[in-house]
């Protein structure tokens, strides 16, 4: 399959990289405490029901959904991908089964470690 990376037309917008991503979530104090306690976070700013988290340099937007409504976790968003400076790959996957985390990884990749935050969102982390 040949790749179209070149293009002769100039953008009218030109983006520079990736501001954030927002995640919807049913509890965002469970999902602050996952975030945070277990894949190491930092808070950056928040208000009444969201908080946006630092995630080395990117930002990670959690909005709390309202009772009733469903939380999206559709074709939209297939997983998303966080890079591990520490620990080795049977390490960082023993602290996530500590905390009842079902882990699974990718066939031929000790690197990849696949899990699901509490609202379902599919999570990897890659093991350096």
């Amino acid at each position: 399959m040949e790749s179209t990376t070149t293009h002769s037309v100039k953008p009218s917008v030109i983006t520079t990289g990736l501001d954030h991503v927002v995640l919807h979530v049913r509890d965002l104090g469970q999902s602050l405490k996952f975030y945070t306690e277990i894949l190491g976070m930092t808070e950056h700013h928040g208000g009444s029901g969201y908080m946006f988290l630092h995630c080395g340099e990117q930002v990670i937007g959690l909005f709390e959904v309202g009772h009733g409504q469903e939380v999206n976790c559709g074709p939209e968003l297939n997983h998303m991908a966080f890079n591990q400076s520490t620990g080795s790959y049977e390490d960082v996957k023993a602290l996530l089964e500590s905390h009842g985390i079902d882990v699974s990884g990718r066939r031929g990749d000790p690197r990849c470690i696949y899990f699901s935050d509490p609202d379902g969102h599919r999570l990897q982390l890659n093991v350096r």
